[in-house]
């Protein structure tokens, strides 16, 4: 038993799976450290970033961190991401934790240093359902993580596509739905983006959908897009 407890542990731990959860922490952090902040700033500011602003911090970082840590770690950035990517078939299951462990550090972190140079203003761009609508939320966040995965399989996964525009597509995905829906839900779509400033936030408000409703959406759009490729087969 210890012999078995031992062996996944130095797996977990390994040098090459260091690396790969180093650079998830480090892009969730910078990636909840811009998008939140700038949701902050634009308090502090009177609006001067305005919501379309914020919208556009979001989708630019997203697309940033894919190109810096892709090649190292295939930037999930996202614990739905990387829930849906192993029951794809596409990740191994030792790696999960690990990955998402990053993620969710990676996003206190950025959360309590935004908390210590800027103060507590705006809830610390926490994301809560609109006039807590809780249900509403599940269902706009299940649908827009969907339509978040469904771009990440199609264009980052799927071999038939245009290589090297991954980045650009899921980037301009998250910054569209953050604009046309980021003031009901706050667009989260990732549980650990939401998670950082709850936490450190103190700001509890339905956040279980946060994590549910991207989930969802995520795996809903895994068994679609099996559908589209053949079991997946069209990948190769």
């Amino acid at each position: 038993m210890f012999k078995s407890v031992s062996k996944t542990a130095s797996s977990l731990f390994s040098p090459e799976c260091r690396r790969e959860a180093i650079a998830e922490f480090i892009g969730t952090f910078i990636l909840v450290f811009a998008g939140t902040g700038a949701v902050m700033v634009n308090q502090i500011s009177h609006g001067a970033i305005a919501h379309l602003g914020i919208s556009f911090v979001f989708g630019a970082v997203v697309a940033a961190m894919i190109y810096a840590t892709g090649h190292i770690s295939s930037a999930h950035l996202n614990p739905a991401v990387t829930l849906a990517f192993w029951t794809s078939g596409f990740f191994p299951k030792k790696r999960v934790l690990p990955y998402i462990v990053a993620q969710c550090t990676g996003a206190i972190a950025a959360s309590q240093l935004l908390l210590i140079t800027l103060g507590k203003v705006a809830n610390l761009g926490a994301t809560v359902p609109l006039n807590g609508n809780w249900l509403q939320s599940l269902i706009l966040e299940t649908v827009l993580t969907f339509i978040l995965m469904f771009v990440i399989l199609g264009s980052g996964l799927d071999r038939r596509a245009h290589i090297g525009f991954a980045g650009i597509a899921i980037g301009l995905t998250v910054g569209l739905e953050a604009a046309f829906m980021g003031p009901i839900t706050g667009a989260s779509m990732n549980p650990a983006r939401s998670l950082g400033p709850a936490l450190v936030g103190g700001i509890w408000e339905h956040h279980w959908v946060y994590w549910v409703a991207p989930i969802w959406g995520a795996q809903l759009a895994v068994a679609v897009y099996r559908e589209l490729s053949n079991g997946f087969r069209d990948f190769n």
